[in-house]
């Protein structure tokens, strides 16, 4: 029985595909322009067999030459894109908090903007900071949270406030800002900065910071921070630690959607 699988297995493999795309996974970073020879040793393939499929991908598109060097064109993209359109946001999203979790040895979250809240549409958690449980789905203030002023800083102006006033900011902690002109200045200072840092104003000894996500045509569509406690780290370790590895992960998460 396992025999006859291994046949089928062995008919259905389609051996010119294959190596059509070991030509293709030639290219790289470092290796963005290759020769002929090149790209026989780098797929492991005979180098007629490799000139054959460059001159294929070449009139498809998928490759250009000068007549000595190859390289991939944007259009291998395509290769990838139906792939990348059928995964929802927070499928993208996860991957890279998880590694910036892994980084910063912190809770890590994304979120979205709905009318005057966020909503938690991702979340890697290390340790329970808050008295409330947090899950997919979690809606709080923007006003109070580091992601909802990334998100309400990215509105127009007379949106954002209107956003604001519509949420009656009230006093959550002792430390809530919840007047409105001064919220109004909190969003231009994080709209120039292009990130947020809230201390203490959601719930008391939370400290998060937060950085925007963009769309493939540069709107901000989410927001991702990294939660953690005041007695745990200093603002200052915040801005100077975490900061860095947040604004990196949003910048990858930034590629990976203007792809899609």
């Amino acid at each position: 029985m396992s025999e006859s699988r291994d046949a089928a297995a062995s008919a259905d493999f389609v051996q010119s595909l294959a190596r059509g795309l070991a030509v293709i996974r030639a290219f790289d970073a470092d290796h963005a322009e290759l020769s002929l020879s090149d790209v026989a040793r780098r797929a492991g393939i005979p180098r007629a067999a490799a000139g054959r499929f460059l001159r294929t991908l070449d009139s498809l598109g998928y490759v250009r030459s000068d007549g000595r060097l190859f390289a991939l064109t944007p259009r291998v993209l395509e290769l990838g894109f139906s792939y990348l359109s059928a995964l929802s946001l927070p499928e993208i999203v996860q991957p890279h908090l998880e590694a910036l979790s892994r980084e910063v040895g912190e809770s890590v979250s994304s979120a979205v903007l709905d009318g005057s809240d966020i909503v938690y549409i991702a979340r890697v958690p290390t340790r329970r900071i808050m008295s409330v449980r947090i899950t997919i789905g979690t809606r709080f203030p923007a006003y109070a949270t580091s992601m909802g002023r990334v998100l309400l800083a990215a509105l127009p102006d007379a949106a954002a406030r209107a956003a604001v006033e519509a949420s009656r900011p009230d006093h959550l902690t002792a430390r809530t800002l919840t007047d409105v002109d001064e919220l109004r200045a909190e969003l231009d200072r994080v709209r120039e900065q292009g990130w947020a840092l809230v201390d203490g104003e959601l719930e008391p000894g939370l400290r998060s910071i937060a950085a925007p996500v963009h769309g493939r045509g540069g709107q901000v569509v989410a927001a991702v921070n990294v939660s953690t406690s005041a007695t745990r780290d200093t603002v200052e370790h915040l801005t100077l630690a975490h900061l860095p590895r947040l604004l990196a992960a949003t910048a990858a998460i930034d590629r990976e959607l203007a792809l899609v």
